[in-house]
């Protein structure tokens, strides 16, 4: 073979043109191999060197110090439509890969490379085989020699929209987990924590690789079984069609915190596969735990609202108005409460020139004690509630207002909740209880009290709004059951 035929052959170790001899043969000595000395390792390293090119995702081709063109790979090939037979051993890409007006330019930007350190990042347009232009973005570093002196450039190039695509997927993971203003948690497939950005570490409570490798359930107090469930779904499926919203409870300092994240899922998978292969789960997040408040606070007051305006049209229709007092008590139970009683004062009314009296209450009406259901009337023995001293319906009357009561919070045995309701006349399974006034013409006439079981929240403030709207009304309702009752 002589030293001025050109194959495409790499660089290493050996001259730019892939000259197929010993070093001893390109020194021009005469220890030729024989015919009994086979030359198949170095065959086997350039058939490997040759796949690894053409194996490559970005194009490549390399030029000896001449600007004589030695390698060529198959990217390089689908992206011009130049095979390697055909791009190998021409000078430069003048009159076939570059327009000949560009040649001189482009060959002069590639081979200032040799002079040039590290690499160097142009964009030419470029001409296929078949007369198109392509827009080209290459790399492009200088092949140092066994004596370290340039001998040749090698250029790696793609297409620059292919390159843009790259570079933009890139920035937009970079930028998602670093300025993302939702948090981003990449989740590997045993659903544990493998990349949170700055926005979900706050929103755990935890540093950013304080979370990382740990279950979900170390970070979660509640929910986790819910969100586990979706990033499971996700990694067999595939993403759901919309976000989902999850509630979860966060374990702080101060206690639990409940939250409610707008979850979007995406499952990830191995570009470098054959086939899928499912890395694990993005999972983006938003706290919208204000706004979803804000919806069910303004779902229960319509909600309420209407059953104040159903309970006034069928108290209207009633011809005793106590019950019609009965008639509002029901439809404030509702959604609201899980029991409730109507207690009014003994002789029918005080004013507030009566409030150093001992307070005594009769039962007017109550709810079942065993099941939740309509109220009844207590009957008319007149004989006094069995309240002690500091009880909340005493308390209501004695302050005119409101009063709410409560066993106590979580962790509360029941047989201890069993006996502060039974010492409050209340059934066992109270709770909670909320105590509102019934005030008509300036009068006191009794208290209404409502209850809740375990499975209930505590009352609060927007509680007892509601509960001195509908007191209100049976207030008037018995103040006119009084009247009419009187000769």
């Amino acid at each position: 073979m002589k030293a001025s035929e050109r194959t495409d052959v790499p660089y290493g170790g050996r001259s730019l043109q892939g000259v197929q001899v010993s070093a001893s043969r390109r020194s021009g000595t005469t220890d030729e191999l024989g015919p009994d000395e086979p030359e198949q390792p170095e065959r086997d390293g350039a058939d490997l060197l040759a796949a690894l090119l053409d194996g490559m995702d970005a194009a490549l081709c390399a030029f000896d110090a001449d600007g004589v063109v030695t390698h060529w790979n198959r990217e390089a090939e689908r992206i011009l439509g130049w095979s390697a037979a055909e791009a190998v051993g021409r000078q430069g890409f003048a009159g076939w890969a570059v327009r000949s007006a560009d040649a001189g330019e482009v060959e002069d930007r590639l081979l200032s490379a040799m002079r040039a350190p590290g690499r160097q990042v142009n964009e030419f347009a470029l001409l296929t085989k078949d007369g198109g232009r392509v827009l080209v973005r290459t790399q492009s570093a200088a092949v140092r020699g066994p004596d370290g002196r340039p001998a040749g450039v090698y250029c790696a190039f793609s297409e620059v929209h292919a390159q843009i695509d790259l570079e933009r997927s890139i920035a937009l993971s970079e930028a998602l987990l670093e300025d993302a203003s939702w948090g981003v948690v990449l989740v590997d497939a045993d659903l544990r924590p493998a990349v949170v950005n700055a926005h979900a570490a706050r929103a755990l409570g935890a540093g950013r690789t304080s979370v990382l490798g740990r279950p979900l359930g170390d970070l979660l107090a509640q929910g986790v079984e819910e969100l586990e469930n979706a990033l499971t779904h996700v990694l067999a499926e595939g993403a759901p069609p919309a976000p989902a919203e999850v509630w979860v409870s966060l374990r702080t300092p101060e206690g639990e915190r409940r939250r409610c994240w707008r979850s979007g899922f995406v499952r990830l998978a191995s570009p470098l596969a054959e086939e899928p292969v499912p890395l694990g789960v993005g999972w983006l997040f938003q706290d919208v735990t204000e706004s979803k408040q804000g919806e069910q606070e303004a779902a229960l007051l319509r909600f309420r609202a209407n059953q104040l305006h159903r309970a006034a049209r069928a108290a209207a229709e009633c011809e005793d108005p106590a019950e019609a007092a009965i008639v509002h008590l029901d439809f404030a139970l509702a959604g609201f409460a899980d029991h409730a009683l109507i207690d009014r004062v003994v002789g029918g009314a005080t004013s507030d020139t009566d409030a150093a009296e001992q307070v005594r209450l009769v039962r007017v009406a109550a709810t079942p004690s065993g099941a939740p259901g309509p109220s009844v009337p207590s009957g008319t023995s007149g004989m006094p509630v069995r309240y002690g001293e500091g009880h909340p319906a005493v308390q209501c009357v004695e302050r005119a207002g409101s009063v709410r009561a409560s066993a106590g919070v979580r962790a509360v045995p029941a047989e201890q909740v069993r006996r502060w309701a039974t010492a409050r006349q209340w059934p066992e399974d109270t709770v909670h209880g909320l105590c509102a006034v019934l005030r008509s013409r300036g009068r006191t006439l009794g208290v209404v009290t409502f209850l809740r079981g375990a499975g209930r929240s505590a009352f609060e403030r927007p509680d007892a709004m509601y509960a001195e709207d509908v007191a209100v009304r049976i207030a008037t309702a018995l103040d006119l059951a009084g009247a009419v009752d009187r000769p």
